[in-house]
């Protein structure tokens, strides 16, 4: 007993002492991520590995920058310069037609300058508003009686007119919502070019000539059509693509092109010559239209055979035999 009784105090100081800490050790603060690079960025970095430096120009558009590669002339009294613009998923040295076209011109005097698009707001996945669930009828307290006269069916009615009101209304802020993300890629994409236009003036370029492939020909048609910059003089689009989301298919934009204008299509494909013939039809609404349609054979066993006959037929319209 006795020695039982001499342990348990030093028991109960144990496990009660005087002064308890009172300090913890603060959570060490998450440093904070940085934000994810645009599609369009980690290709461009990768393309800055591969091309040489002396070709790699860093253009500004205002906050933007971006990655062009620029090759002057091989001649002492350059022709102008062409600007190509890539589509969708392509980068500004892409092995179909962006690439080899830049490379191909500036041979027969011609500067080649080709930039690099952003990625589409229209194509980044949006957040999902969740439906909010219908409000729960109110209990009957007695209190008030139902109005005289009133059809079995009114409340229905009233929930139906309801529903349709704000099926419009979800409707018609959808709308603004899409147009301001069709003008905010717009306006991206027309700083580019805006920039890309003046580099091609410092080098004192007496024409300036538009190239876009795939999706890039319908923003080169649709930067000349609503902002007509007078240093541009014609406009070649390749295998020209409508992106997804839009507001203005290429169709539409055919008729209010102002400058020379080439169409090049591959007629070995259905859906491609379909869609020519949509413009060309477009185009015929148009008085006095400098628009032109050119076909190209596709050639899948020889890729540079095919990439030659586009050259040539670009160089051919861009002549001033052409």
């Amino acid at each position: 007993m006795c020695c039982l009784a001499s342990i348990l105090p030093l028991g109960a100081l144990a496990a009660d002492p005087a002064e308890p800490s009172t300090t913890t050790e603060a959570p060490a603060a998450q440093a904070p991520r940085p934000p994810l690079l645009e599609r369009s960025q980690e290709d461009a970095q990768a393309l800055e590995r591969l091309v040489p430096k002396a070709e790699q120009q860093t253009l500004e558009a205002g906050a933007d920058s971006f990655l062009a590669l620029w090759k002057p002339a091989n001649d002492s009294d350059p022709q102008g310069a062409v600007i190509i613009v890539p589509g969708a998923g392509e980068t500004a040295d892409w092995p179909n037609a962006v690439g080899p076209l830049r490379q191909k011109f500036p041979d027969i005097g011609w500067h080649s300058l080709s930039i690099s698009l952003p990625d589409l707001l229209a194509d980044s996945p949006q957040a999902r508003v969740e439906a909010k669930p219908a409000a729960e009828p109110e209990q009957d307290t007695g209190e008030s009686a139902p109005a005289k006269d009133a059809p079995a069916d009114a409340n229905a009615n009233v929930a139906q007119a309801t529903a349709a009101d704000a099926d419009t209304a979800q409707s018609t802020d959808a709308k603004p919502a899409s147009e301001q993300t069709d003008l905010a890629d717009a306006e991206r994409i027309f700083a580019r070019l805006d920039a890309a236009v003046a580099f091609a003036q410092q080098h004192n370029t007496r024409s300036i000539v538009l190239i876009g492939h795939g999706s890039g020909a319908y923003w080169a048609a649709r930067y000349l059509s609503e902002k007509q910059p007078p240093q541009v003089q014609k406009l070649v689009m390749v295998a020209a693509q409508t992106p997804a989301r839009v507001e203005h298919d290429l169709e539409s934009l055919t008729p209010t092109l102002r400058v020379p204008t080439a169409d090049i299509y591959f007629a070995t494909r259905s859906g491609d010559r379909n869609a020519a013939t949509q413009r060309l039809q477009a185009s015929k609404r148009q008085k006095d239209s400098q628009y032109r349609q050119l076909s190209l054979i596709a050639m899948p066993g020889n890729k540079a055979a095919e990439q030659e006959q586009l050259f040539r037929r670009v160089r051919g319209w861009m002549s001033p035999q052409g």
